[in-house]
C-alpha cells in the first residue's frame, strides 16, 4: 500500500509565504509524477503544479511566478513553495503521486488527505 501524507498548510496573510510538504511512502516501485492539486469552496479541483519522474514541471497560469513544486534527492517528498499569497490561494491543497507500487502493473493516482491554506486580506 501506497499513502501520501501532507502537512504545511495554515493560516497566514495575503503577500506571505508558507511550505508544503508531501511525503510518499509504502510499497512503492516507481513514482513517475507527483504535484498538488487545490479545491476552493464551490469549485473544481485543479491542478496547482507537478514535477514529473524527469524533473519536468508544470505549473498552473495563475501560480506561475509564485509557486515552486520541488523535491528531495530521494524523489520520495514533493514541496510546494507559496509566495506572495493571495486571498484567492485560498483552498484545500492536495498531494497527487501517480506511483507504480510493487507488484503492480500499471501507476495508480494516488492522493493525500488534503491540507487547508487560508490567505487572508
Amino acid at each position: 500500500q501506497v499513502q501520501l501524507r501532507e502537512s504545511g498548510g495554515g493560516l497566514v496573510q495575503a503577500g506571505d509565504s508558507l511550505r508544503l510538504s508531501c511525503a510518499a511512502s509504502g510499497s512503492i516501485y516507481r513514482i513517475d509524477s507527483m504535484g498538488w492539486y487545490r479545491q476552493a469552496p464551490g469549485k473544481q479541483r485543479e491542478l496547482v503544479a507537478a514535477i514529473t519522474r524527469a524533473d519536468m514541471t508544470n505549473y498552473a497560469d495563475s501560480v506561475k511566478g509564485r509557486f515552486t513544486i520541488s523535491r528531495d534527492n530521494a524523489k520520495t517528498t514533493v514541496y510546494l513553495q507559496m509566495s506572495s499569497l493571495k486571498p484567492g490561494d485560498t483552498a484545500v491543497y492536495y498531494c497527487h503521486g501517480l506511483i507504480w507500487a510493487v507488484e503492480l502493473t500499471q501507476p495508480i493516482n494516488y492522493w493525500g488527505q488534503g491540507t487547508q491554506v487560508t490567505v487572508s486580506s
